[in-house]
């Protein structure tokens, strides 16, 4: 997403502890946050919420309007002060604490019944996704320390989260991780891999596809490695080389090439893309490979960021991939809000993209989507997946964003058995989408 709510400052500088300001979107402040707090001209350093520094149990700092967690936004920025009591709901479950929602200018109330909205249901004539599931967020947290520390800075998907997914009939996790852990800088990308992280991403690969299920390896650094933009072509594609042979012999495993590039060029990325699935075709991998743009590989603004001019003629030499899209359903479309901007929202954002992979026949893929746990977003929600899985659909699969168990309260979680997203989003949003029918 545009700005994960559970990652730190690899969210859109990358903010490095002595750079003197922060590009937009990036993380400016927060628990545990130690990299610059000024931002690029015009933005400016705004508190969020309390998932930036992907830890709700690190210590509470002294309320000032730098040491939350922030980020840097249009406007004006805000000095809205909070207690250590601030990040939890209210007991009854129903409402937001006035104090924390920033996300918007007005309290949002959570409705008390479980209202359904059966108008965008998918009839028993509609094509089932073949991938279907959640993204496991959790290994790229704490991402300003490198390499960190496991179960403190980062964690590895709970195996029973895996499990409680794959019951319910999902088939799909995107599991993510930092190149910066995989490859540490001191070896470059194109040397070694740490032994210790390789051998967890290994095994919770290993974990998802012995339950039947897809596991997408995603290298979850924005375009961005030891705290600057990507820009060695062939070093991107020996690091895609190397980690394809590790897996190439799992055809579950599913290799997403990098998570939303963002403040590069479309032709650049693209250029990128092409060059890391020719290279993993080179080794023998004849896996399902998925592409993604730049301007966090938005689907609404897939035409107008260059995406689509950018991409067309991709090629690949197995014919076995995707276009990976991101879509959020906020004012901003970042994913930082439970307020959708209508409940036809969902079908609306991916048209236009949905439209340009038909007439160049090629599949999509919406690896990240996420919306608030209310009447208008779940509706929305449902419109997108309708339209996702017409007879005609482009579209392969969806995941939503995000399980992890990390996550605590924030409005997406989908980690069980608790997340704030089960109640209602998992049955009314997603269950009735199932089943999937697999590769």
């Amino acid at each position: 997403m545009k700005l994960s709510p559970g990652l730190a400052a690899i969210a859109a500088s990358i903010a490095v502890s002595g750079v003197a300001a922060v590009a937009e979107w990036g993380q400016c402040g927060g628990i545990g946050y130690t990299g610059s707090t000024t931002c690029d001209s015009p933005w400016v350093c705004t508190y969020q919420n309390d998932f930036l520094s992907l830890r709700d149990t690190l210590p509470v700092l002294s309320p000032d309007s730098t040491s939350k967690d922030s980020q840097c936004l249009p406007g004006t920025a805000t000095t809205t002060t909070k207690s250590s009591t601030t990040t939890t709901k209210s007991s009854t479950t129903t409402t937001k604490s006035s104090t924390t929602t920033t996300k918007s200018s007005t309290t949002t109330t959570k409705s008390s019944t479980t209202t359904t909205t059966t108008s965008a249901t998918p009839s028993a004539t509609t094509k089932k996704f073949k991938l279907f599931g959640v993204n496991e967020s959790c290994a790229e947290f704490g991402n300003t320390n490198i390499p960190g520390v496991l179960g403190t800075d980062y964690t590895w998907p709970a195996t029973s989260s895996i499990d409680y997914f794959v019951g319910l009939g999902f088939n799909a996790f995107r599991v993510a991780f930092l190149m910066d852990r995989l490859s540490p800088p001191a070896n470059g990308l194109t040397g070694s891999f740490d032994a210790t992280y390789l051998a967890s991403l290994q095994s919770t690969v290993s974990y998802i596809t012995g339950k039947g299920a897809y596991a997408a390896i995603d290298p979850h650094n924005f375009m961005r490695y030891n705290g600057g933009i990507i820009s060695d072509s062939t070093a991107f594609t020996t690091w895609w080389k190397n980690l394809a042979t590790l897996f190439k012999g799992n055809s579950h495993v599913i290799f997403d090439l990098q998570n939303e590039p963002y403040g590069i060029d479309a032709s650049v990325v693209a250029s990128f893309m092409q060059a890391a699935v020719n290279g993993i075709r080179s080794v023998g991998a004849t896996n399902l490979i998925l592409v993604e743009g730049t301007s966090w590989t938005g689907a609404w603004t897939w035409t107008s960021s260059g995406n689509a001019a950018a991409f067309t003629g991709f090629t690949d030499p197995a014919n076995n991939f995707a276009i990976e899209m991101h879509q959020y359903l906020d004012s901003d479309g970042s994913g930082t809000s439970d307020v959708c901007v209508s409940s036809t929202i969902g079908a609306e954002r991916i048209a236009d993209a949905t439209t340009w992979l038909k007439n160049n026949n090629l599949k999509g893929f919406l690896g990240e989507i996420g919306a608030g746990s209310n009447d208008a977003c779940i509706a929305a929600i449902k419109g997108a997946f309708t339209a996702m899985q017409a007879a005609d659909s482009p579209w392969i699969g969806a995941l939503w964003w995000a399980a992890g168990p990390w996550w605590g309260d924030y409005y997406q979680s989908i980690e069980p058995p608790s997340g704030a997203a089960i109640p209602r989003i998992l049955p009314e949003a997603l269950e009735p989408f199932l089943p999937v029918t697999g590769l």
